[in-house]
């Protein structure tokens, strides 16, 4: 049986790549390229997607951005921006070297591949960051139905 691209894409963001075997140890990044092939966007993901149907081409993701280090709470995240994100995709593949690239409507390409340096260092923060939210809270994020976050780190 052959790994699809979608199946990759889930195991990248759940860590399920990790040399150790620990999912804590790895991730996913997005690198995002303008059609001349400049990179114009490069964030960790969080550990949850959700597809839309296949005939929608939509996948939706939560790049971690917002994140900062708080005197009295330590790294914390601004759940208001680290929202969803859509990437509206007209072509999927799964690369030799396990990455995954989507051709977007934009005209842009995005990689999804495994976290490395500072995006991986962020994903790490964003674990133990979650591990301070109830379950509820955890279910709702990992939902991706919602634009705007109301409650604690809002």
């Amino acid at each position: 049986m052959s790994i699809t691209w979608q199946n990759r894409f889930a195991e990248l963001l759940a860590g399920n790549h990790a040399a150790t075997g620990d999912p804590v140890d790895a991730g996913a990044q997005l690198v995002v390229v303008d059609a001349d092939g400049a990179e114009v966007y490069r964030q960790a993901l969080a550990r949850h997607h959700r597809a839309e149907s296949p005939d929608q081409r939509l996948i939706w993701i939560r790049p971690l951005v917002g994140g900062s280090e708080s005197a009295d709470l330590g790294y914390v995240f601004n759940l208001n921006m680290a929202r969803r994100r859509a990437l509206n995709w007209t072509e999927g593949r799964l690369e030799e070297n396990g990455d995954v690239v989507l051709q977007l409507e934009s005209g842009e390409t995005a990689t999804i591949q495994p976290a490395v340096g500072e995006q991986l260092a962020e994903l790490q923060r964003w674990d133990r960051f979650t591990d301070r939210l109830t379950r509820q809270e955890e279910a709702e994020l990992e939902q991706l139905d919602a634009d705007s976050w109301h409650g604690q780190f809002s």
